[in-house]
């Protein structure tokens, strides 16, 4: 009788340890992707009017957040209105980030959120640095769970099973440090080495307004989901509105913020003491039977969990796979389709001719308008390693970058197909002696602004960090309401398989917006880029090239005419004529920010994150720029070529694109 006893609890046991060990996988209904730069939740409770009181408030409450540089915590809680007009947000950044990276991505999210959840009255964005939600209902303080984002990493462990004995306590430690935080912080990062030499490095982060015991709780509810939805996998994320959870092999966050872990290594169990004395032989079988009944359970458990782990991942993998190639399919377009929609790539059909190769614009049956760059034929890349860049480069969506809609691919023929944008690039307009007084100085600040964005957005936002490499005035392109988009983002990479940071044989750019660090070594970084926007603030500001011009008897280039002016303190010499009725604390603004991109030294520019936060800020403080680069070579093309070529080795190949008037009539240039 005992013994039955024994073996129907031992049985209830192990349903309970089966239920604890496999639970139910849930589905996750959002849009997020592996690949997604951004991943949102529009809520389908309830919907507003365009135009009327409560889009007002959102608008208005949404843009104090990333305009707020008073406060240093990166979270931000606040209503607007009152009655059924009245809306609640919260946002909240990543713990180690400063403050010009949190305002700048708070400022791309909410942007984003507002294009995709127009009119719904709730909402939240996760970016890889911020987080913003807002809602009609009652949201600070309450923890909340829902909606729930998983997002494991594509690639397993080297060694799972230790990989989880270190992560497990190394994601309970934080989550109680962070939980532990104050009203302001609730957050903690950390890393812990995996018996191997793998490193894990994680974070965990509530919303400051939670308490202890809701942050620990929604944290700890997050822990438990990770062998669910990523186990095995060497990183993975778990996102909620109230907390979030990430960890990966790599350090992604501020080495400022990190702190060792110590994780113990696991000691496996003693064994049990030898009995002094033997028990009846009714007591030893039944020891003998709940032995082997606990490890009959604990085998099967841990089969079952290894199944469904693995049916998980599987699961995983063939979805990744069935998108990526339903995306390709979808971004890869017929060559007799483009050929009938462009007149055959007729020359009353061709916009521009740049060093990538030719623009056209066309029509496709839909009567849908198209820009069509057919690449010149020097590409290294073989056709599947340029389906993937440019399935990286359509993913690559914001508003101020041109939309590539996809390719075509047909022996030695190769097509990106872009969205048409139709007024043509910026150089038509502000080099343009007919065209440049349509620009006033609002126009031309929204599109210093824009510009900005796009760039922070290539350089920060973007899962694949982009370096441009050859911004200047013909690539920036003017929408119907001339917003700027930035044109032929990516495309050095779609010529030669190349770094994204560091040092190139091959120099391609455009005189004048290149960095003397590019330009003499080969060398480029988010600075390099950093450098071509100031020269282009200088442009817009004050309507000429960056080339040589004649300024009473001495020839000089925009670089040191507008240092000189700023030095003999006669900056309104820099600022265009037409601009009589701007505003002469932005225009001067914007030539000092112009001034401290172009600065020799790269340690001393400024990051695209602090440029947009000095735009959208007049309370940033601006320091004092230095001299700019070329300052003592500034007379002719010749004078940096000469310099570029007895400072570096004969190898390094300089392709330049000279600023000719020409170009002022190319919409899709280079």
């Amino acid at each position: 009788m005992g013994s039955s006893r024994s073996m129907l609890f031992f049985i209830n046991l192990a349903i309970i340890i089966l239920n604890l060990v496999a639970p139910s996988i849930s589905q996750d209904d959002g849009i997020c992707t592996l690949t997604a730069d951004y991943c949102w939740k529009c809520s389908d409770t309830g919907t507003y009017t365009a135009g009327d009181k409560y889009e007002e408030n959102l608008n208005s409450l949404l843009s104090s957040f990333s305009s707020n540089t008073q406060n240093n915590s990166g979270f931000y809680n606040s209503s607007r209105g009152q009655d059924s007009n009245k809306i609640n947000a919260i946002a909240l950044c990543r713990g180690d980030l400063s403050q010009d990276s949190c305002q700048a991505c708070l400022n791309i999210s909410t942007e984003i959120l507002l294009q995709n959840c127009s009119t719904q009255k709730e909402a939240i964005i996760w970016a890889e640095r911020c987080m913003v939600r807002y809602s009609y209902n009652l949201i600070f303080g309450i923890e909340q769970t829902d909606p729930l984002k998983h997002l494991p990493s594509p690639n397993s462990a080297k060694n799972p099973q230790q990989f989880e004995l270190v992560l497990t306590p190394l994601l309970g430690i934080l989550s109680d440090r962070a939980a532990s935080g104050n009203s302001l912080k609730k957050f903690a990062a950390g890393h812990a080495t995996v018996p191997g030499g793998e490193t894990i490095y994680a974070l965990a982060q509530c919303t400051p307004d939670m308490d202890k015991q809701n942050c620990s709780r929604c944290l700890n509810k997050s822990v438990t989901e990770i062998p669910t939805c990523c186990g095995g996998m060497n990183g993975g994320r778990v996102l909620k509105p109230s907390c979030n959870l990430r960890y990966e092999n790599n350090s992604f966050f501020v080495s400022t913020a990190d702190s060792l872990v110590d994780i113990p290594t696991p000691v496996p169990p003693a064994p049990a003491p030898e009995e002094a004395k033997k028990k009846s032989n009714t007591k030893q079988t039944v020891i003998i039977i709940v032995v082997v009944l606990v490890v009959s359970v604990t085998i099967f458990s841990s089969i079952c969990f290894f199944f469904r782990a693995r049916k998980r991942r599987v699961k995983l993998e063939q979805d990744e796979n069935s998108e990526d190639v339903s995306l390709m399919e979808s971004l890869q377009y017929d060559f007799e389709t483009i050929r009938s929609a462009t007149d055959d790539f007729s020359d009353a059909n061709k916009l521009g001719q740049g060093g990538f190769g030719a623009v056209y614009k066309g029509t496709l049956l839909n009567g849908q308008p198209i820009a069509v760059k057919r690449l010149s034929k020097n590409s290294e890349q073989g056709d599947r390693e340029f389906k993937n860049e440019v399935m990286l480069l359509a993913q690559l969506q914001h508003r101020n970058l041109v939309r590539l809609l996809g390719f075509c691919l047909k022996t030695d023929e190769r097509l990106l197909i872009y969205e048409y944008v139709p007024n043509k690039s910026l150089d038509h307009f502000i080099f343009d002696p007919n065209n440049h007084e349509h620009l006033d100085w609002e126009t031309r600040y929204k599109i210093i602004g824009g510009i900005a964005r796009g760039i922070l957005y290539l350089h920060e936002d973007s899962r694949v960090r982009i370096i441009h490499r050859d911004l200047k005035a013909s690539n920036i392109l003017l929408d119907e309401d001339m917003n700027p988009k930035i044109a032929d983002f990516g495309l050095a990479k779609l010529f030669v398989i190349d770094q994204t940071q560091g040092d190139t044989k091959t120099v391609r750019g455009t005189y004048g917006y290149m960095a003397p660090e590019y330009v003499i070594h080969g060398r480029f970084s988010v600075k390099t880029d950093v450098f071509s926007f100031g020269v282009l603030v200088l442009e817009i500001v004050s309507g000429k090239k960056i080339g040589s011009f004649q300024y009473g008897e001495n020839e000089e280039n925009l670089l040191t005419y507008a240092w000189r002016n700023w030095r003999e303190d006669t900056i309104q010499n820099i600022i265009d004529p037409v601009l009589t009725t701007s505003s002469q604390i932005e225009t001067m603004r914007c030539i000092h920010i112009g001034l401290l991109c172009v600065q020799e030294n790269v340690v001393d520019r400024p990051t695209v994150a602090s440029v947009v936060s000095m735009l959208n800020s007049q309370s940033v403080v601006l320091p004092v720029p230095s001299q700019p680069a070329f300052y003592m070579h500034h007379n002719t093309g010749s004078d940096i070529f000469a310099l570029a070529e007895s400072d570096q080795s004969k190898s390094l190949s300089v392709h330049v694109t000279e600023n000719e008037p020409s170009n002022i009539t190319e919409p899709y240039p280079r």
